[in-house]
C-alpha cells in the first residue's frame, strides 16, 4: 500500500508544484490534515527539494522560498484540521461505527481518543499532530468528542509547527533523494511514539498531582 501511494503521489505532486506552485503545497496539506491520508511525509520534502534546488515557484516568479513553504504548510494544516473536525462534529460516531475500517478506524480507538479528550482535553491535539498516520484522522475523532474547538486550533497549530519545519527542512538537505525520508523516518517513529507516551504520561502525573482530594476530574 505505501509503495501504491509513493508511487501514485509523487508524479501528482510534481504536476501540482509545477502548476500552482505554493497553492499545491496548500491544496495537498488540507487534504491530509483533513482526513485521507496523502502522506505529509512526502508533501513537504518535495517542496523543500524545490527550496535546495533553486526551483522557481510559478505564482510568484521567483525561488521557492524555505519559510513560505513553511508558513503555507502551517496554515494549511491549521484548515484541514478545522474541515476534519467539522466532519467530525457533524456526521458523528455513527459515521465512523460504518465507515470507520476503510479509513483503518477500529472502534476501540475512538473509545479510547473520546476518553482521553473527555479527561485530558486539548493536548491532545497537539501530542497527535506530531504521529505519523494519526495526524490524519486526528482531528476527526476530535470533532466526534466534540473538543473545544478554540483549543483544538491552537494546540493542532503548535504541534504541526516543529513537524512542517523538520520535514521541509529534511528535503532541503536530502535534495534529488528527497523520497528517502519516509524510510528515513520509519525508524524513529517508535522513538516519536515513545517520547509522546512519556509527555502524556507526564501531563497526566501533573493534572492528578495538583487536583485536589475534594475536586472531581479536570476540566478539558
Amino acid at each position: 500500500m505505501l509503495s501504491f501511494i509513493d508511487i501514485a503521489v509523487i508524479p501528482f505532486l510534481h504536476d501540482l508544484y509545477a502548476a500552482v506552485g505554493y497553492l499545491g503545497v496548500f491544496l495537498a496539506m488540507v487534504v491530509e490534515s483533513t482526513l485521507l491520508p496523502l502522506p505529509s511525509e512526502l508533501i513537504l520534502p518535495f517542496a523543500g527539494f524545490l527550496v535546495s534546488d533553486h526551483s522557481i515557484e510559478p505564482l510568484t516568479h521567483s525561488q521557492w522560498n524555505f519559510w513560505i513553504v513553511v508558513v503555507v504548510g502551517v496554515v494549511a494544516n491549521t484548515t484541514g484540521s478545522l474541515c476534519g473536525y467539522a466532519l467530525g462534529a457533524r456526521l458523528g460516531r455513527p459515521f465512523l461505527d460504518r465507515w470507520g475500517r476503510f479509513l483503518l478506524i477500529r472502534p476501540h480507538e475512538v473509545d479510547q481518543a473520546e476518553q482521553f479528550f473527555a479527561r485530558w482535553g486539548s493536548p491532545t491535539a497537539f501530542f497527535s499532530r506530531l504521529l505519523p498516520g494519526i495526524r490524519s484522522v486526528i482531528s476527526f475523532i476530535a470533532g466526534v468528542s466534540h473538543m473545544p474547538i478554540g483549543r483544538f486550533a491552537v494546540y493542532s497549530t503548535l504541534g504541526a509547527i516543529p513537524w512542517t519545519i523538520a520535514l521541509v527542512y529534511a528535503g532541503t538537505v536530502l535534495g534529488d533523494n528527497w523520497t528517502q525520508i519516509r524510510d528515513a523516518l520509519r525508524p524513529f517513529d517508535t522513538l516519536i511514539l515513545v517520547a509522546c507516551v512519556a509527555a502524556v504520561v507526564v501531563f497526566v502525573a501533573w493534572r492528578l498531582i495538583h487536583r485536589g482530594p475534594d475536586r472531581g476530574p479536570a476540566e478539558a
